[in-house]
């Protein structure tokens, strides 16, 4: 244990994980420990045995095995001097998908379900009759990571563990939205291009006062909320396959935000703009260009208006009030439009998978 090197651990791996990962892969004793913390040294071993206890949870046992392997191998020496911009890259990763998944587990019915032996966690919703939808994916390595934090909790663990946002995950959601909002606000100031933030869609060629942000802070979808309501016969205003339909073209959006530059100008789908007008070439990763066209032939199907109330809803997370204050129309309208958008949506989808078939 001794010829253990151990390399710079993750800034997002917890304190005591950190100094229970130093004492067991090390060897380092408590003593020494808390002799370079600058604390007691009961400190430290009340860290080390609330991490040990906690390794009943499997990904938070994964989590550990996981960092003694990649830090505290013995041929760590031979990466010892790798680049940090690497570890920049992984902290930009984790605080994203952080971002995405903490807040579908903030969605009514959410929880995050981990299967034994498996590389992907998913991400359902309980909807009720209609049984469960998935609403995310997501690597097991960050499902750990958020289980480390202790940003999501499990009851049971078992061969199939559901987990569940913590308090302290909905912390951390609110401060991962405040430093999101925070980064963009300066980009979108100073002009800082070259930053280009993990959370920001690039709204290239829009104007300053109309730069917009997706709301991260928002716990729900406004379809979800809407998914709630009932008509006069008592059925839900928006039926599941409407649901589907929008998350499905906000899954798209946000895949479309991902990569180092997004020439995306979503705005100009927006009522007056000039529709469709993007560059998808050589920006970013494939799976992003594909995702952004994907967005563009649903919104251009659309057309005016429908577009318009889809990608706001959809997209920008726009409450209707707001959205029908942005657009001028009269109150309680939105619903009506976003509920006949949803339709509109849906039968592209169809259209576009039967399209896919007949190519097939």
């Amino acid at each position: 244990m001794e010829n253990n090197v151990a390399l710079a651990v993750p800034a997002w791996v917890p304190e005591g994980a950190q100094r229970y990962l130093a004492h067991t892969e090390t060897g380092r004793s408590i003593r020494d420990i808390a002799r370079s913390a600058g604390c007691h040294a009961s400190t430290i071993l009340r860290q080390i045995r609330r991490i040990e206890t906690r390794r009943d949870d499997p990904l938070v046992d994964a989590a550990l095995q996981s960092l003694a392997e990649t830090h505290f191998s013995v041929a760590n020496d031979r990466r010892a001097l790798s680049p940090q911009i690497n570890e920049t890259r992984e902290e930009e990763e984790f605080e994203r998908e952080a971002l995405r998944i903490l807040r579908r587990l903030c969605e009514t019915g959410s929880v995050l379900a981990v299967a034994e032996d498996m590389d992907k966690a998913v991400v359902v919703r309980d909807t009720g009759e209609a049984g469960a939808t998935r609403t995310a994916v997501v690597e097991c390595k960050i499902a750990q990571a958020l289980a480390l934090k202790d940003w999501i909790s499990c009851d049971n663990p078992g061969r199939i563990s559901r987990y569940r946002i913590s308090t302290s995950g909905r912390t951390a959601l609110s401060l991962l939205v405040a430093e999101a909002e925070n980064k963009a606000r300066a980009r979108n100031e100073f002009g800082m291009a070259e930053v280009q933030s993990p959370f920001q869609a690039n709204t290239s060629g829009a104007q300053p006062d109309r730069v917009r942000r997706m709301r991260y802070s928002a716990a729900e979808s406004p379809l979800i909320a809407l998914s709630r309501r009932r008509d006069r016969d008592g059925k839900p205003f928006l039926d599941e396959a409407l649901v589907s339909a929008g998350e499905r073209l906000r899954e798209d959006f946000e895949l479309a935000q991902i990569g180092p530059q997004v020439a995306q100008n979503w705005d100009s789908f927006l009522t007056g703009g000039t529709r469709g007008s993007f560059d998808s070439a050589s920006h970013g990763r494939q799976g992003s260009s594909d995702a952004r066209d994907r967005v563009a032939r649903a919104l251009c199907d659309l057309g005016p208006g429908l577009s318009d109330v889809a990608l706001r809803c959809c997209c920008y997370l726009e409450g209707l009030e707001l959205a029908e204050k942005r657009m001028g129309w009269s109150a309680r309208s939105g619903k009506i439009v976003l509920r006949i958008a949803l339709q509109r949506l849906k039968r592209h989808y169809e259209d576009q998978a039967e399209r896919d078939c007949m190519i097939g």
